[in-house]
């Protein structure tokens, strides 16, 4: 700071401003500076560069939720056969989260520290006591920096705001390496195909193989920015009495996981952007678990006050036999009840036992 204050009295000197040189950094120390540089730059980054990303990445999801919105999925709860889903309603659930995490980043502030060496304006008010400084201070900070002033300070900024930001940034991150293991598990059991770049590698040593890359690299970098963002949000808040230095090498690594969280970004565009459905893949996995349907069989009858109707279908279910559409027909006609209600049984297959559909 002090090199740079130097730089600037070495440019009034060549503009002829010389008489006014020693106004520059006039009753300010070096955070007074660093303390509001720093959040302009997180405050460009974010409403610039971070959120025209991640809000078309959201407004992508909404594309493909209302595309796929008819498309039922077998569910997998512990990794086993569940009540089925609808595709379009899977991808809706991380738009929704990520919506309700980037509107929650406008209520978070960009703060700034402005107010001399302990915070109290000490020299600004003994060089000219009856100056406002108070007033000054927060019309620059506020009205010509766009920021919000912390008041009163010690010697640096409280960080608690950038500790929320932080905090902030990673619960979306989160959201997204959820995603990208999600959508990696989707590609691993064949629901979905990657399109064929022309003169991308898919894998150095296996010629037909497509590595599913893109969600990789994204949830390696979606980690590391947030091993970053939790120490940066654990650290900075906390300073000896009105001062240490341990912030100001740490300020110096703000950019890092905002770099690898866009690099994550870009790569999950990318990645989305080369999947294609493969519907033959999930419509054999549905036609190849009919148990699903036993919790809507099983309901259905306690509405009708049927004996135990639970423990029938366990023991339906459990047992060693292959589940099959036939199985479960047999099943119903073994039932001591109306035939309007066995059609109705016989009515559910995994195809269309999908709930409501949050789209529509």
């Amino acid at each position: 700071v002090k090199a740079v204050e130097y730089f600037i009295k070495g440019k009034f000197d060549d503009l002829g401003l010389a008489d006014h040189k020693e106004f520059i950094h006039f009753g300010l120390t070096s955070q007074d500076i660093n303390n509001t540089a720093i959040p302009l730059q997180l405050k460009h980054a974010i409403e610039e560069e971070f959120l025209p990303l991640i809000n078309q990445i959201t407004d992508t999801l909404m594309g493909l939720a209302e595309d796929w919105k008819d498309i039922p999925m077998l569910a997998k709860t512990h990794g086993q056969p569940a009540s089925p889903t609808l595709l379009g309603k899977e991808i809706l659930v991380f738009h929704e989260r990520l919506t309700q995490q980037i509107n929650m980043l406008d209520g978070v502030r960009y703060s700034a520290k402005f107010g001399g060496a302990t915070g109290n304006m000490n020299a600004h008010h003994i060089a000219y006591p009856e100056m406002n400084w108070i007033k000054f201070a927060n019309n620059f900070v506020d009205n010509t920096l766009g920021l919000r002033r912390s008041y009163p300070t010690t010697q640096i900024e409280h960080y608690d705001d950038m500790a929320a930001l932080f905090d902030n940034l990673k619960r979306i991150n989160t959201i997204l390496i959820d995603f990208s293991r999600d959508v990696w598990q989707y590609i691993s059991m064949g629901y979905f195909k990657q399109k064929i770049v022309k003169g991308e590698v898919g894998s150095s040593a296996m010629p037909h193989k497509v590595n599913p890359i893109d969600f990789e690299n994204a949830e390696g970098n979606l980690g590391i920015a947030n091993a970053n963002y939790d120490f940066l949000s654990g650290k900075l808040p906390i300073s000896r009495l009105q001062r240490d230095l341990t912030d100001s090498t740490v300020l110096r690594n703000v950019g890092v996981p905002i770099s690898h969280s866009f690099i994550a970004l870009k790569s999950l565009e990318k990645g989305i952007g080369k999947l294609e459905l493969n519907q033959h893949a999930i419509e054999y996995d549905l036609d190849q678990n009919w148990a699903v349907v036993s919790e809507a069989i099983q309901t259905i009858l306690r509405r009708e006050a049927y004996p135990a109707p639970y423990e029938a279908l366990k023991a339906l279910t459990r047992g060693n036999q292959e589940i099959t559409h036939q199985v479960i027909k047999d099943f119903v006609d073994t039932l001591d009840v109306s035939t309007e209600l066995k059609k109705q049984l016989k009515s559910i297959t995994p195809f269309n036992y999908t709930g409501i559909n949050p789209l529509g």
